[in-house]
């Protein structure tokens, strides 16, 4: 942390000495918040993470294009190793928050714009975030690091399998990827969408199963989710599409936890956070395979 902080002490845009405090909530990147010439800044430091397919090239190309799009802070500054953007004054969401209906309302067009207008403003290459592909690279991942959940994996990759034919063909869009409850923040008048680490070509079913799955929502607000964002009322095929994709989001985030387990250095008790997201995937699976 010291030698993080001593780094975005010296960036060269400031316009005199800073003093960068930590910022907390991360488990992908360290952050801090910079104050310098009156004003506020976010730094998120981090390099590529091929582990989890994270690549600095890709977040900043999505971070200038989700603010061109009205939805994301103003992008100052990028340099190997940091990615500086304006600090929003506002409430970051926690999942009482998001599962208020009147905060649902207002983040869904958020969704909509994140899925079909950054691709009219995206420039450069462009990462496409297929959740399956990343459950068998997580598989291979944690196979090689003699992780303690290594007997699991045969029966995760039989029901990855068995969930990608379900999702069956998807329209891309682009996803957000990583739709947790701290990654809205409300400024009053707006809601705004941060971190995009994970952007990228994908179906829109993730990003509403991640949202549902990650914030706790009610069987009644998925419903009201897809049937609000579809435009039409839901069908059998479309709900049981949705439910495969959900329990995807889930798997993929417990064997996130798995793999930072073997791999990350952040300050996080990732066993504890696979236990939880390892009970909620059993939980939706059960639930997908009653139907």
């Amino acid at each position: 942390m010291l030698n993080d902080e001593k780094f975005v002490s010296e960036l060269k845009i400031w316009s005199g000495p800073v003093t960068p405090i930590p910022l907390s909530g991360g488990i992908t990147n360290v952050n801090f918040i910079v104050e310098d010439g009156g004003q506020k800044f976010v730094v998120r430091v981090g390099n590529d993470i091929p582990l989890h397919q994270v690549m600095r090239f890709n977040e900043l190309a999505a971070s200038k294009a989700a603010y061109k799009a009205g939805m994301s802070p103003e992008v100052i500054h990028y340099e190997l190793g940091a990615l500086v953007i304006r600090y929003i004054e506002g409430k970051t969401f926690e999942e009482c928050d998001v599962q208020r209906q009147e905060n649902l309302e207002r983040i869904l067009p958020v969704i909509q714009r994140c899925h079909h207008d950054i691709p009219k403003l995206l420039r450069g290459p462009a990462l496409v975030f297929w959740v399956f592909h990343i459950l068998r690279d997580y598989a291979a991942t944690i196979h090689a690091g003699e992780s303690p959940h290594h007997d699991k994996l045969a029966q995760f990759m039989e029901q990855s399998e068995k969930l990608e034919k379900a999702v069956g063909p998807v329209d891309l869009v682009y996803g957000h990827n990583d739709l947790l409850p701290a990654n809205f923040i409300d400024d009053g008048s707006k809601i705004w969408l941060i971190d995009w680490d994970y952007g990228g070509f994908n179906s829109s079913l993730f990003d509403l199963g991640g949202l549902a799955s990650n914030c706790g929502l009610t069987v009644k607000q998925e419903e009201w989710l897809l049937e609000a964002y579809f435009d039409r009322p839901v069908t059998d095929h479309l709900r049981h599409r949705y439910q495969a994709m959900k329990c995807a989001s889930l798997l993929r985030e417990t064997m996130w936890s798995m793999v930072s387990e073997l791999h990350s250095t952040i300050d996080f008790n990732f066993s504890d956070y696979t236990r939880q997201n390892l009970a909620l995937y059993h939980t939706a699976l059960s639930a997908f395979n009653e139907k």
